[in-house]
């Protein structure tokens, strides 16, 4: 079954676009607050770097949801949205002295601090301000995922976080700085995970190191487990909302909360990828000596996942209802990974297509670039076109 589009409204748009489904982006908000509303003191943040369009922005804030920062200009851009400073959470293993300086700025909620070079800088940068910066150790928890090698973070081989033998003697230093409050414990395994097991794997270690601490009568005021729940790509109309109830249910049965914590989570693609596709037509139908191409305006400057990943997207020509036939779907790129899909069924395609790359509202728009000097594409809620 195919997804329903204005295409009507379509013809009057330069393609490619990003067409983002605005009811269904707020009825995944709705969801997300009602199944982590089950639970006390379950707070959910939005990661910004899914995506940042600013009318998508718009209505996350609306539903109040916090948000996850990973740059100074992510910051910036919460904060223009209408994000309260007081539920921004800032991450990355990398933060530069102006993005902590804007953080401070901001008086935002916490830092998610990744290394003790980064511990000190942030000490001495809240000293010059006299301010004081709460901070939580992103703690690398040795947990896999069943998800891309390129998106799991939660190894020992990662670049990210610290490691669990320096937990102790981090907190320790913290402690004894004047300018910085150690207030969380922050863990994220990955992206893109649909096997529950490798979140109660998460939670099994997050109980151990919060035994350590028990013993040493540290209970830590707040727990952040990232995000990482993943999508349905193969079936975008069959589950448009992915399963939330088993997600959150999943951490309240298995991670032994103390009654004073409070539990966050940071969820991206999980919040907006099913609302979103990129629209293109199709310019050219051509026939190779053993396959056909259908070649469109859209490439990976547009959506970098197929080449970048090997990502799938499924694809639909949303203007034809003629008999199916294979295509290779293809892009203008001067490169060979230029490809959104081998082997594609879809409708009989000509020249003028539209076709919708399904799935796209999370890691689409916002990693688009202008390579081949191509404008970046627009994106546009559904009820600005209807």
């Amino acid at each position: 079954m195919k997804g329903t589009f204005p295409i009507e409204k379509f013809g009057a748009l330069q393609t490619p676009f990003y067409y983002y489904d605005a009811t269904l982006l707020r009825n995944t908000l709705k969801t997300i607050q009602e199944e982590a509303g089950k639970y006390n003191k379950f707070c959910v943040h939005y990661a910004v770097k899914a995506n940042a369009n600013p009318k998508v922005l718009g209505i996350i804030r609306e539903s109040g949801l916090g948000v996850d920062c990973v740059s100074g200009g992510e910051i910036k851009a919460a904060v223009k949205a209408g994000f309260p400073a007081s539920k921004i959470v800032y991450a990355g293993v990398g933060k530069t002295d102006w993005e902590i300086n804007l953080g401070l700025d901001y008086d935002i909620f916490c830092f998610n601090v990744e290394s003790i070079p980064e511990l000190e800088v942030i000490n001495e940068l809240a000293a010059a301000k006299n301010k004081m910066a709460r901070v939580a150790f992103r703690i690398n928890p040795d947990v896999g995922a069943h998800t891309h090698a390129n998106i799991t973070t939660g190894l020992a081989e990662n670049k990210f976080g610290i490691s669990m033998a320096d937990m102790n003697s981090v907190i320790d230093l913290a402690l004894g700085m004047k300018h910085v409050k150690f207030v969380g414990l922050h863990f994220h395994i990955g992206s893109q995970i649909l096997d529950m097991g490798d979140f109660v794997a998460l939670c099994n270690r997050i109980n151990e190191l919060q035994e350590q601490l028990y013993a040493r009568q540290i209970i830590v005021e707040h727990i952040n487990v990232g995000g990482g729940l993943g999508i349905d790509y193969a079936h975008p109309n069959r589950q448009p909302i992915p399963n939330f109830a088993e997600y959150f249910a999943t951490y309240h049965k298995h991670l032994r909360l103390r009654p004073q914590q409070t539990l966050h989570f940071e969820l991206g693609r999980s919040v907006v990828a099913q609302c979103g596709s990129l629209i293109t037509r199709v310019t050219y139908v051509k026939q190779g000596t053993n396959k056909q191409f259908a070649i469109v305006d859209a490439g990976m400057s547009d959506l970098i996942r197929p080449a970048l990943y090997q990502a799938f997207h499924k694809i639909e020509n949303i203007s034809s209802e003629e008999p199916m036939e294979t295509y290779d779907v293809v892009g203008p790129i001067c490169e060979s990974s230029d490809v959104f899909g081998k082997a594609i069924d879809l409708n009989r395609t000509k020249r003028g297509d539209f076709l919708a790359l399904r799935s796209a509202g999370a890691y689409g728009e916002i990693m688009a670039s202008v390579y081949n000097c191509r404008e970046l594409p627009k994106g546009y809620l559904s009820e600005e076109i209807l």
